[in-house]
């Protein structure tokens, strides 16, 4: 079983992605919450730092218009080591390798989270978007979460059918793995712009599925090319037999 894909949309500047998991562990989700104590002391840190450059943050953009480079990395690395210990946790499970201790992307790790920089940011915006433009998508958020990384809300429900089904399958179903994406990439985006990474709003919509909706054409590509790959060796065998004919 695969996750399915679905029709390209207009690209959003936060981009969640993760790999559909082939198999995993039917046990392991049981005692993950163990596991990631670790990581849970390091991100409570963490975000105690990231509440406080957003801060330096906010006060930077009202001055100069722009979210100051290395500050702006900073926020982004916490936002991506919460969705890797996230996608490893319950709020997936998609995979059974454990998420590093990385503020830096990790490009063989099958969870990703990257924000574009932007060039300029709105003083206004700043002022507002934080607290009052977002309330819609909190009330969603809310919804989708019951506090973010926990078993409530849907996430935490489609998650927890999604373990029943590892447990007696050892396969995870790709129809919930796409809409368990889609939810978290939502919340993602959503945490981006109330952190005044960017102006650009939200959009209403769920984007299912492992990769960004942009990167469709480029995996349909990446299949192609494996598939000509995978074709290859039958292709040599063939007119090695013609010529030896």
């Amino acid at each position: 079983m695969s996750c399915p894909s679905y029709p390209s949309r207009q690209p959003y500047p936060a981009r969640l992605e993760a790999d559909f998991p082939s198999r995993v562990s039917r046990w392991l989700w049981l005692v993950k919450w163990l596991l990631i104590i670790p990581h849970a002391i390091v991100l409570s840190l963490l975000w105690i730092a990231f509440l406080a450059v957003s801060v330096v943050g906010w006060f930077a953009i009202l001055v100069t218009a722009r979210y100051p480079r290395a500050l702006f990395d900073f926020q982004v690395g916490v936002l991506r080591w919460t969705w890797r210990v996230s996608f490893y946790s319950y709020s997936a499970l998609g995979t059974d390798r454990y998420p590093p201790f990385r503020l830096a992307d990790v490009p063989d790790y099958p969870a990703h989270f990257d924000v574009t920089y932007p060039k300029h940011l709105s003083r206004g915006l700043a002022l507002v978007k934080w607290w009052l433009l977002a309330l819609p998508h909190y009330a969603l958020v809310a919804l989708f979460t019951s506090g973010y990384g926990n078993w409530g809300g849907l996430i935490g429900l489609l998650v927890l059918f999604a373990a029943v089904a590892v447990l007696f399958t050892g396969r995870y179903p790709g129809g919930i793995f796409a809409l368990v994406i889609g939810l978290n990439r939502w919340v993602m985006r959503v945490a981006a712009y109330a952190a005044l990474l960017t102006d650009t709003y939200p959009p209403f919509r769920l984007d299912l599925g492992a990769g960004e909706p942009a990167d469709d054409s480029r995996q349909a590509e990446r299949k192609s090319r494996s598939d000509q790959d995978a074709r290859a060796p039958h292709r040599t065998a063939q007119g090695i037999g013609e010529t030896a004919g």
